[in-house]
């Protein structure tokens, strides 16, 4: 855990306003924007990119990654300089619950994958890219989006670690368990080998 030194009203207010950050749905905008119809009638029902993706426009899939992910690191980075690095690890927890359970869809929300990430490489930046490469790495060996999730969760509290942050193996460790969580059901698929691949349309 890194050293407390702010107060917990300013904690508090740090992490309702990342949460809010967190909660904008930027799957379901840039399927509206891109003209692709509500996102949770496609495909996973997801908000996320992966399930954007199977829409068939990776432009919006591209965005949609790009935005969830920088909603996390922003989170962070904002708190970070304009507060302490405890805000900035308060934030980026909030931000990743408010994409995952955001109020203004009934917190019904995404996995989390790409926040997770983004927050990862605001707190630590070597982790988040160790993070990304065991993504990467996983996803170019068996297609599956969560199964490399998963990896790259399960990985992170040990990149944070041996990479030489342990003050942010708290938060990390929470983070990958809500990861976990969030992918339940894909981990019951992945069991019975009926777990979708990379770009499949919905």
């Amino acid at each position: 855990m890194p050293v407390i030194e702010t107060s917990a009203t300013l904690l508090a207010a740090t992490a309702v306003l990342a949460y809010l950050l967190g909660a904008v749905p930027f799957g379901l905008v840039m399927a509206r924007l891109f003209g692709l119809g509500d996102i949770r009638q496609i495909g996973s029902g997801n908000i996320g990119a992966t399930n954007v993706l199977r829409t068939g426009s990776k432009p919006a899939a591209a965005l949609t990654l790009v935005l969830d992910a920088g909603k996390g690191g922003i989170a962070v980075l904002v708190a970070r300089a304009l507060v302490a690095e405890d805000a900035a690890q308060v934030a980026g927890f909030a931000a990743f619950l408010g994409h995952c359970f955001p109020v203004y869809l009934g917190f019904k929300g995404g996995k989390g994958v790409a926040t997770f990430l983004g927050t990862l490489l605001a707190l630590f930046w070597p982790a988040g890219i160790a993070a990304c490469l065991t993504w990467l790495l996983i996803a170019a060996i068996s297609r599956i989006s969560s199964l490399s999730a998963l990896v790259a969760a399960a990985m992170a509290p040990v990149w944070v670690s041996v990479l030489g942050m342990p003050q942010a193996g708290l938060v990390t460790a929470l983070l990958a368990a809500l990861i976990f969580m969030r992918h339940d059901a894909n981990i019951k698929r992945l069991l019975k080998g009926e777990e979708p691949r990379i770009g499949r349309k919905g």
